[in-house]
């Protein structure tokens, strides 16, 4: 094993994942063919999922965003994002804000990784700088609402490890119930349980534990529809937070693909040019 994690470590990172999905896909089959073990099985998961959604290239759209606090008052706040699919790599996202006025311009930039830490950086129109957000900070609540920063990131297969636990039902579908533990140490989880369809392969419920394994916050997905025939997209996402009563809802609108979208719109510039 020492040998194989050197050789993939020198090579390209599209080479790098499409060798370790490989391994990962290797060692589930072994163990399925030998009876099938319940991190083989959730891994064998955590694969098709991710090949279901694979080859959107690019997304744009507009979001709503509803924070609720514990006694029920709102506020809202509307921004659009676009997003780029990297071969080889997690995905590129930039979110930005246009209402109201006083977080108008600010943008989020993020770049999945596969392997290590992830980019991010936020720019504040306020004080006209970029913020980078530190690998320590991830955990840490984005603009107030119940997502953290490491919530808006690709969930790349190996940025995690599996366990299938059985099979459950979710929104009224029939779903494969699996444990997923992040591989990152820095992460705000010690593990999400996620609820995942058993026809379309989408997630429908994942619940987020934090490092106490207490139940932190659980994050519904619904009113899913399909584009290009093949990929689906929720919505309407809704995390609610346990332990403080508070929660956010996100409206997806006007989800268009291929927009010829390219890594210039993705590098620190555009933060500023989103505005």
């Amino acid at each position: 094993m020492k040998d194989i994690t050197e050789t993939i470590s020198n090579r390209s990172p599209l080479i790098i994942k499409a060798s370790f999905i490989a391994l990962l896909f290797i060692l589930a089959m072994t163990s399925k063919g030998s009876g099938q073990t319940p991190q083989a099985r959730g891994l064998e998961i955590a694969i098709e999922m991710d090949k279901r959604d694979s080859g959107f290239a690019d997304m744009k759209a507009n979001m709503k965003m509803i924070l609720r606090n514990r006694q029920g008052e709102e506020s809202i706040r509307e921004m659009k994002l676009i997003s780029l699919e990297v071969d080889g790599d997690g995905d590129k996202s930039l979110t930005t804000f246009d209402t109201p006025r006083d977080v108008k311009g600010t943008s989020f930039l993020s770049h999945t990784h596969v392997i290590g830490p992830d980019d991010q950086w936020l720019y504040l129109p306020a004080l006209k700088r970029v913020k980078r957000i530190s690998s320590n900070n991830k955990s840490g609540p984005f603009m107030g609402s119940e997502f953290a920063f490491e919530d808006l990131t690709s969930p790349e297969v190996e940025k995690y490890s599996y366990k299938y636990i059985k099979d459950d039902s979710a929104n009224g579908v029939l779903c494969f119930l699996v444990e997923r533990y992040p591989v990152d140490k820095k992460s705000g989880y010690k593990r999400q349980v996620v609820w995942i369809d058993q026809q379309e392969y989408r997630p429908q419920k994942i619940d987020f534990y934090d490092r106490k394994n207490s139940l932190l916050k659980t994050l519904v997905f619904s009113d899913y529809e399909q584009y290009l025939s093949k990929f689906w997209r929720a919505g309407i996402m809704n995390m609610k937070n346990h332990q403080t009563g508070k929660s956010t809802l996100l409206e997806w609108n006007e989800i268009v693909f291929g927009n010829g979208l390219n890594d210039r719109d993705f590098d620190k510039k555009a933060l500023k040019r989103s505005r």
